[in-house]
């Protein structure tokens, strides 16, 4: 596997890009999504997945939030000017609500803190997906308000804050 500046695996019929400095992590996300019937193309290098733009459609990016090469906000700022087309949902093993709140401000449709719910991936990717192939704003994938955590998964993806979502299933609020 070659991941010097170069993609890892072959063209996405589907359109869905991954990006991650981590390629235990491409491979982990890359399996997952195949189960699910999705293909994606896997990159560890932000120069490399800008640059493949030129190439093919991006219709839905799942980005690091963390790479010591370029931050996954300047990879969407970037994809924000030259696909603005494209979907993009957030990964992170490190949760800071600053990047998050940023993020989600700038466009991203999500933001999952690592662990997350492989279920809840693949739907966000398949609602983006469709969302990116029609273009219409009726059919856009909401606005996530809160982190995706597992145990608050389903309420925040559907837009509720932390707090609001622990209300809705019945947890506590602080």
């Amino acid at each position: 596997m070659h991941t010097l500046d170069r993609r890892i695996g072959g063209q996405s019929r589907d359109g869905i890009w991954l990006l991650d400095d981590d390629v235990s992590m491409l491979k982990a996300l890359g399996r997952l999504l195949r189960s699910a019937g999705l293909i994606a193309e896997k990159f560890s290098k932000p120069d490399a997945f800008l640059a493949n733009l030129k190439h093919a459609p991006c219709r839905v990016a799942i980005l690091d939030v963390w790479m010591p090469q370029m931050k996954g906000l300047e990879v969407q700022a970037r994809l924000r000017r030259d696909s603005p087309e494209t979907r993009i949902i957030f990964l992170t093993g490190r949760d800071d609500p600053l990047v998050r709140q940023t993020a989600l401000d700038a466009g991203a449709v999500a933001f999952l803190v690592k662990p997350f719910d492989d279920e809840n991936l693949v739907r966000l990717v398949r609602e983006a997906q469709e969302a990116a192939a029609t273009n219409d704003p009726s059919k856009r994938v909401r606005r996530k308000r809160g982190t995706v955590r597992q145990g608050s998964t389903c309420s925040v993806a559907e837009g509720y804050s932390d707090r609001r979502a622990k209300g809705k299933q019945g947890g506590s609020l602080p």
